[in-house]
C-alpha cells in the first residue's frame, strides 16, 4: 500500500479520535465520547484489511499503532512489507524500508485533503457529521459518522467498542472500498517513551521533502 493511500484511509479516522467533541446519543455514542474525552494515549496491535466493493480482499497488513493526543501518532507496519508513518505534530514521515526512501511533509499539508481536515486535536464540528448508532449482534457497540458535505472523499466511518476499549474502525471511501482496522492488546493512558514520535531517517536512505520546519 502506498504512503498516499495509507494517509487517506487512516488519517481521517485519527482526526476523529484526536478530537474532543461531545456527541449526544445512546450507549455506543457515549462510549465514543468517553474515549475522545478521556484517552490521551492509546497503543495497540492492529490488523488492516482493505476490501473491494464486492467484499473481495485487496490487501492485508499487520503492525502496531500508537496515538498521543493532540496530533501525534505512528503506524509501524510489520507485514507484509515494513513501513513506518510517524506524525510528530509538525511533520509526517513516511518510511518505506524496502525502497530505502523517506518522504517528509508538513503535517498540515499532508492532511489538507482529508475530510476531517487537520490533526488539531481540538474540535470536531458536530454539524459536519450525521451520527447514528448501529444495531449489531457481534457483541460490540457500533457508532457511525457520515459526512454531510457532498465534497467529502469518504462515505462513512464506523467505530466499534466493547466494555474495555476501541476494537474496530471501518472506513468506506468514495470508491466503495472498505478499510477495516481491528485492534488487539490495547492499552490506554500509559506513559510513552519520549522518543516515540521522534523519527530520524536511517543513514544512507533517500529523503524526499523538507525535514526542517
Amino acid at each position: 500500500m502506498t504512503s498516499k493511500k495509507i494517509i487517506q484511509s487512516l488519517v481521517l479516522t485519527l482526526s476523529l479520535l484526536l478530537s474532543q467533541t461531545v456527541l449526544a446519543g445512546g450507549l455506543a455514542t457515549e462510549k465514543l465520547t468517553t474515549f475522545l474525552q478521556s484517552v490521551i494515549t492509546f497503543k495497540a496491535q492492529f490488523e488492516q484489511v482493505v476490501l473491494g466493493p464486492e467484499g473481495e480482499v485487496i490487501e492485508t497488513a499487520q503492525g502496531e499503532f500508537i496515538l498521543e493526543r493532540p496530533g501525534k501518532f505512528r503506524w509501524d507496519y510489520h507485514n507484509p512489507y515494513p513501513q513506518k508513518i510517524v506524525a510528530d505534530g509538525l511533520r509526517i514521515w513516511f518510511y518505506d524500508v524496502d525502497l530505502e526512501q523517506v518522504t517528509v511533509m508538513p503535517q498540515q499539508e499532508a492532511l489538507m485533503d482529508t475530510p476531517a481536515a487537520l490533526l488539531s486535536g481540538e474540535t470536531l464540528p458536530d454539524e459536519k457529521y450525521q451520527v447514528s448508532e448501529l444495531r449489531s449482534d457481534d457483541g460490540y457497540e457500533w457508532v457511525e459518522l457520515v459526512p454531510k458535505g457532498a465534497d467529502s472523499n469518504f462515505q462513512s466511518v464506523r467505530f466499534a467498542f466493547d466494555n474495555d476499549s476501541l476494537r474496530q474502525m471501518i472506513m468506506r471511501d468514495s470508491f466503495d472500498q472498505y478499510t477495516r482496522l481491528t485492534f488487539s492488546d490495547t492499552s490506554e493512558n500509559n506513559q510513552l517513551d519520549e522518543k516515540t514520535f521522534i523519527f530520524v531517517p536511517p543513514e544512507g536512505v533517500d529523503v524526499v521533502g523538507d525535514s526542517e520546519l
